[in-house]
């Protein structure tokens, strides 16, 4: 049984009225054991915020890493999203993935630090997904490089239209990246189609290596699923807060 401290954490349900999206979009945001206003915190931005907490259960993780193993404290911000727009938000050659672009970088970020004594130096604000969630996170920090340089993907949906951005850039020199893929990830069915996410993860990696991206890649037995991620979430963030 687990430590009951863990349970012990702060969760603020909250929502942003977003212009460029023409909609409320709901929040949910954990706040660390020990949080002062008076200090300052790194934060890590989760895309799918709902499915990130109640299925990856980052807060628990989280406090459970800073209690007992001394990770940094840091604030979550989870980013609710409905199912039905989803694709169009999160994949690149969604009608609505500018507008979300622009919605996370001009409106979330300053709705966050303006509220909570979060840090502001792009180096401070991680970016996590897992699949169309690690897509828009890259494709966050490849559009907003003032803002954001550190990205967890967990078996993200890295397809021919990220690629083609990728191969575009001369230096990624600047990007840090946590890429997981699962080794049983070679047939996953999605609203696009079925695609082979090794396939795609290990197409992807050579791109980036090939443009000096500071590249942390862990291929290991795994399916696409969250009983899989939420087991790996525990080192993707002592990657970025150890």
């Amino acid at each position: 049984m687990e430590d009951s401290r863990y349970y012990k954490r702060t969760i603020v349900k909250d929502e942003i009225v977003s212009t460029h999206l023409s909609e409320a979009r709901p929040l949910r945001i954990f706040l660390p054991p020990g949080y002062n206003e008076l200090l300052s915190y790194p934060v890590v931005y989760c895309q799918d915020g709902e499915q990130f907490f109640n299925f990856g259960r980052i807060a628990t993780t989280l406090t459970r890493c800073i209690l007992d193993e001394g990770l940094e404290p840091a604030i979550v911000v989870g980013v609710d999203v409905d199912v039905t727009t989803r694709t169009s938000e999160y994949a690149p050659e969604g009608e609505r993935h500018a507008a979300y672009l622009r919605f996370f970088a001009d409106e979330l970020i300053p709705f966050i630090e303006d509220r909570y004594p979060a840090r502001s130096d792009r180096t401070e604000r991680i970016l996590a997904g897992d699949s169309l969630g690690g897509t828009v996170s890259l494709h966050l920090a490849l559009n907003y490089r003032s803002l954001f340089c550190r990205v967890i993907s967990l078996s993200g949906a890295f397809f021919d239209t990220t690629r083609e951005q990728l191969s575009k850039e001369t230096d990624l020199s600047w990007l840090e990246l946590y890429m997981l893929i699962g080794l049983d990830e070679t047939e996953v069915t999605t609203e696009r189609g079925t695609f082979d996410f090794v396939h795609e993860n290990r197409a992807t990696r050579e791109l980036l290596e090939q443009k000096k991206t500071a590249l942390h890649y862990i291929e290991k037995p795994g399916k696409h699923i969250w009983g899989f991620w939420q087991q790996e979430l525990a080192d993707a963030l002592h990657y970025f807060l150890a």
